[in-house]
C-alpha cells in the first residue's frame, strides 16, 4: 500500500449530491480536501428523477443556499422547468421546484468543484478506512494508495452492497451500469457499527418521440421561480412538462403479475418509502383508487429521454411493457431505461452526535443516504453540516448544530439522532413544528448570518442580505404607522393589508402616493409578515419553550441506569440514543412526558 504524500485535513468519500456540498464546503472554509469518487464522471449523478426542490425539499435547498453551499446554484443553472408548488395553499408549504437537465447539472457541479481552491478530486474506490484506536486517520483504496487525513465524511449514497432488482434477476450495483462498494460495509461492520437494510426505486425512461402528447394534459413552467439568494444566472430553455393517468386496465396488469414482483415474493427485505410507493404498492394499498397520476418529466435538452414520474416498479420488464402500453399517450411507447429497485445498506439510528460526527470513531462523519434518508436535497443538506462540522472540529472549535426551530434542516438531523428509522426518510412540511417560521422565502433571514460568520458567505452576498432586511422592517414599518380613512373608518395601511380582499399589489394600485413600491420578493415578504402575523407570533413564543428544553443538556456518558423511577423502556431508549439534552429526549419514540419530567430532577440535582 503506497502512502499519498500530502496529508488532508478533510477527505471526502463519494460524489453524489451529499460528497459535492462536503467538498466544496470544508474547502471554502479553507481545510484541504480530497474528494474521491469511484467514477469521477458520475459527479453529481442525478440517479432517480433529475429534478430538484419540491415540498419541504425545496426549503432545505434554500436553507443550504443560505448557509454557502451550492444546490440551489446549480439548479438554477440547469433547470428547465421551474415551478412553485403548493402555491394556492397558506405560504408555510409554498415549495420551489425544478426538473434540471440532467447532463448539464453533472457537468455544472463537476466543473464547479474542479474550480474550488483547497479541493482536489481523485477517482479510487474506497476498501477500508484507517483507524487507529477510537481516532480516524485516513482511507485506502483497491487502487493501493493510503489516503492519509484529520477527518473522513462517508457519503456512500446506495453503494453499500448495493442489490437491483428487476423481476426475478437482481444483480449487485450500487446504481444502474455503476458497481457497489462491497468492503465498505464489512468495514464498517467490523468497527462495531450497526448496519440496516432499506430499498428505494426509480421508474422506466421512455423515448419522447415515442408519446402522443395529444392526450396528455401540459404543465408548463413559471416564471420567477428559483432557488439562490443571489442574482440569477442566465437560465436555459424552459420545457413542458406533462400529466397523464393509470386506469383499470393498467390496473389488471399489474395485479395479476404480483407474484412476480420481487416485492412480493419476498426477494426483497428492505423496507422501501411508505409516502413514495411503487405501482405494486399503489393498487394493493388504494384498493379504491380508480386512477394514479404520473407526470411525465424531461430528462434534458440534449436527450428523448422522459422520466415517467409516479410508476416505480421492480416488476419484471415485459409486465412494465405492458402496463405502461395501456396508459394514454403511452400507447406505442418506447421503453430506454425499465424500471427496478435496489437494496442497500445504511448505518441504524442512534450512532451518530448531532454534528453527524460518529460516537465511535473520532473524526468520522457520516451523510447522505448511509444515514437512512432518501432524496437529493436531504443528502447535499448532510454534507454540508458534515463538512462544517468536521472543518471547525479540525480547528478545535464548537460544533455547528441548527436547532428545530431555526430550520428544516435541523429538524431532519434531529430526527435522524433521536428517532429510530422503519423506512427511507424523507423531508415533509409536516415534519416540523414550526413550519411557519421556517418559509422557504426567509431562509436567508434565518440562516445566511450562519454562513458569514462560517466563511461560507461573501462580504457582497452579506451587505444584500442586511439591506434586504431592512428594506422588509422598514416597509413594515411604514404600513403599521401610516393612518388614514377608508369606507368612513380610521385604520392604518398594515390593518388594510390584512384584509382577504387586499395584496401588496392592490395596496400599491390603491394608495400608489402612500406606499413604497418594492421589488417583488420584499412585497411579498412584508405581506407575509403582516397578514400572518398573529400566527408567526404564536409559533415564535411556543418555539421558545422547546429551546428551554434543547438549552437543558445532558452530560456526555451520563448514566440512565442509575435514574429510580424511570420506565424500563424509556432507560433502553435513552442509553441507546444518548441524547445531549432534554429536548431530544422528549423526541426518543419510547420515552414519555413522565420520563422527561423525572430525567429533569435527575440531572438538576
Amino acid at each position: 500500500m503506497w502512502s499519498y504524500p500530502k496529508e488532508f485535513d478533510v477527505i471526502v468519500i463519494g460524489a453524489g449530491h451529499a460528497g459535492c456540498e462536503a467538498a466544496h464546503a470544508a474547502a471554502r472554509m479553507g481545510a484541504s480536501t480530497l474528494l474521491l469518487t469511484m467514477n469521477l464522471d458520475t459527479i453529481g449523478k442525478m440517479s432517480c428523477n433529475p429534478a430538484i426542490g419540491g415540498t419541504a425539499k425545496g426549503h432545505m435547498v434554500r436553507e443550504i443556499d443560505a448557509l454557502g453551499g451550492i444546490m440551489g446554484k446549480i439548479a438554477d443553472r440547469t433547470g428547465i422547468q421551474f415551478r412553485m408548488l403548493n402555491a394556492t395553499k397558506g405560504p408555510a408549504v409554498w415549495s420551489p421546484r425544478a426538473q434540471s437537465d440532467k447532463l448539464a447539472y453533472q457537468t455544472e457541479m463537476k466543473l464547479t468543484l474542479e474550480q474550488v481552491p483547497h479541493l482536489e478530486m481523485m477517482q479510487g474506490t474506497i476498501e477500508s478506512l484507517m483507524v487507529q484506536g477510537d481516532q480516524i486517520t485516513g482511507v485506502s483504496t483497491q487502487e493501493g494508495i493510503a489516503y492519509k487525513g484529520k477527518a473522513v465524511i462517508l457519503s456512500a449514497g446506495t453503494f453499500m452492497r448495493g442489490l437491483l432488482h428487476i423481476g426475478d434477476h437482481n444483480y449487485s450495483g450500487g446504481r444502474a451500469g455503476d458497481k457497489p462498494s462491497v468492503g465498505l460495509s464489512k468495514c464498517l461492520e467490523d468497527l462495531g457499527f450497526k448496519l440496516g437494510r432499506l430499498k428505494t426505486g426509480t421508474p422506466p425512461r421512455v423515448n419522447k418521440r415515442s408519446i402522443d402528447f395529444s392526450k396528455l394534459e401540459e404543465q408548463p413552467p413559471e416564471e420567477g421561480v428559483a432557488f439562490s439568494f443571489d442574482p440569477q444566472e442566465k437560465k436555459l430553455p424552459q420545457v413542458s412538462c406533462y400529466i397523464t393517468y393509470t386506469n383499470e386496465a393498467t390496473k389488471n396488469i399489474i395485479l395479476e403479475n404480483i407474484k412476480r414482483s420481487p416485492l412480493y415474493s419476498g426477494k426483497i427485505q428492505g423496507v422501501g418509502p411508505r409516502y413514495c410507493p411503487s405501482i405494486e404498492d399503489k393498487f394493493v394499498r388504494f384498493t379504491d383508487k380508480e386512477r394514479h397520476q404520473l407526470f411525465l418529466e424531461p430528462e434534458g435538452l440534449s436527450t428523448h429521454e422522459i422520466y415517467v414520474n409516479g410508476i416505480s416498479s421492480s416488476l419484471p420488464f415485459d409486465v412494465q411493457y405492458a402496463a405502461l402500453h395501456t396508459i394514454p399517450g403511452l400507447e406505442n411507447v418506447e421503453i430506454m431505461r425499465p424500471a427496478y429497485a435496489i437494496e442497500y445498506d445504511y448505518v441504524t439510528s442512534g450512532q451518530l452526535f448531532p454534528s453527524l460526527e460518529t460516537k465511535r470513531i473520532e473524526g468520522l462523519y457520516f451523510a447522505g443516504q448511509v444515514n437512512g434518508t432518501t432524496g437529493y436535497e436531504e443528502a447535499a443538506a448532510q454534507g454540508l453540516m458534515a463538512a462544517i462540522n468536521a472543518t471547525l472540529k479540525i480547528r478545535g472549535e464548537k460544533p455547528f448544530i441548527l436547532k428545530r426551530t431555526e430550520a428544516y434542516i435541523g429538524v431532519m438531523i434531529d430526527d435522524l439522532i433521536a428517532k429510530d428509522l422503519d423506512e427511507p426518510y424523507r423531508m415533509f412540511t409536516s415534519r416540523a413544528e414550526y413550519r411557519l417560521l421556517l418559509r422557504q422565502d426567509n431562509a436567508d433571514l434565518r440562516l445566511r448570518p450562519y454562513g458569514y460568520q462560517l466563511g461560507l458567505i461573501d462580504t457582497d452576498q452579506f451587505t444584500r442580505l442586511t439591506q434586504r432586511k431592512h428594506h422588509i422592517d422598514a416597509g413594515k414599518n411604514h404600513l403599521e404607522k401610516t393612518h388614514l380613512e377608508f369606507e368612513g373608518k380610521s385604520t392604518t395601511l398594515a390593518k388594510l393589508l390584512c384584509r382577504p380582499e387586499f395584496n401588496y399589489c392592490t395596496l400599491l394600485e390603491t394608495f400608489p402616493d402612500k406606499v413604497e413600491n418594492f421589488s417583488p420578493d420584499i412585497q411579498a415578504a412584508i405581506e407575509v409578515d403582516l397578514k400572518y402575523a398573529g400566527y408567526i407570533n404564536r409559533e415564535k413564543k411556543d418555539a421558545e419553550k422547546l429551546e428551554s428544553l434543547d438549552t437543558h443538556l445532558i452530560p456526555n456518558g451520563f448514566d440512565y441506569r442509575k435514574i429510580v423511577g424511570l420506565r424500563n423502556e424509556a432507560r433502553e431508549k435513552l442509553l441507546h440514543h444518548q441524547p445531549t439534552n432534554l429536548g431530544q429526549a422528549s423526541r426518543i419514540s419510547g420515552v414519555s412526558p413522565a420520563d422527561i419530567s423525572i430525567l429533569m430532577v435527575a440531572l438538576n440535582r
